[in-house]
């Protein structure tokens, strides 16, 4: 191993994605690992039997107990947690009118407040401990919601982004830092059956969302230009530095992706600026 500093790594979602990529890197560098997925056995088919570095879990992280036991478990056995990847989450294509209010209720449950939960039960130790490192995975889609079929899936995202850049702030001064990830098109499973869910009752006014819906489905999955063990590399980079960023962007798309949504929003704000700044008390 090279000069990357030891620590305690807890991954939820980590038997599949960019989670699996990051829980194989870290136990190849000798790091230790504690891996959560809804199926124990799902971890050690995809990253092997349990042994000095690595804890896997059965963990449902919309339950908190079950989230509180895990990390309780996590510190009994490596003595301490450092640093925290809430990578468990899955995609919703379907426009909003389709989406069921259960369907929309689910993946707010598990994007969202599956990852509070993490957040509200690992903060304890963080605190005590005055250190330790929060990555929150977002989306490209948490920073633009220009992509029409994943209104709810973007909303998720952006909300991701929304308490982590609070997180930030709340926690810095007990030395925790926190970083919120926006990966583009990586190529995981990301897209497959297993992930990707679709409404159950689909209206078929919306050719538009059907057509981005088929192209995720059948042209994007298998050809993403993002590698996988780069995007763990880079975690890892990340979680070593003195100053952290609070905003990671990967791949080449996802820096596409930001620079044209900041500069259509620079662009609306300059238009409308003679509007917008005229409405305060004379």
């Amino acid at each position: 191993m090279d000069k990357t500093i030891q620590k305690v790594w807890f991954i939820t979602g980590a038997s599949k994605g960019l989670g699996l990529a990051l829980a194989i890197q870290l136990l190849e560098q000798g790091q230790k690992v504690a891996a959560t997925s809804r199926s124990i056995e799902d971890l050690k088919n995809a990253i092997g039997e349990e042994n000095d570095n690595f804890l896997p879990l059965s963990v449902d992280i919309r339950n908190e107990e079950n989230v509180s036991s895990a990390i309780e478990q996590v510190v009994a056995r490596f003595g301490t947690v450092d640093v925290i990847v809430n990578n468990a989450g899955y995609g919703l294509a379907g426009a909003l009118e389709e989406l069921t209010d259960a369907e929309s209720r689910q993946n707010f449950d598990v994007n969202v407040f599956g990852s509070l939960n993490v957040i509200r039960k690992a903060m304890p130790y963080l605190r005590k401990q005055g250190s330790g490192h929060i990555f929150n995975i977002a989306s490209i889609g948490g920073f633009t919601g220009a992509f029409p079929g994943f209104g709810i899936y973007c909303a998720t995202k952006f909300a991701v982004h929304g308490f982590s850049e609070s997180l930030r702030e709340e926690v810095k001064n007990f030395g925790v830092k926190v970083t919120v990830v926006s990966p583009g098109y990586f190529r995981t499973n990301f897209l497959s059956d297993s992930s990707l869910n679709v409404p159950s009752n689909q209206m078929q006014e919306y050719a538009e969302v059907r057509a981005v819906q088929a192209a995720h489905e059948q042209d994007i999955n298998g050809n993403q230009p993002g590698d996988p063990k780069k995007a763990a590399a880079a975690f890892i980079s990340v979680a070593d530095m003195e100053n952290p960023p609070v905003h990671l962007f990967l791949g080449e798309d996802a820096y596409e992706f930001a620079n044209a949504k900041i500069a259509f929003v620079q662009k609306e704000m300059e238009q409308l600026a003679y509007i917008g700044k005229a409405t305060g008390f004379e």
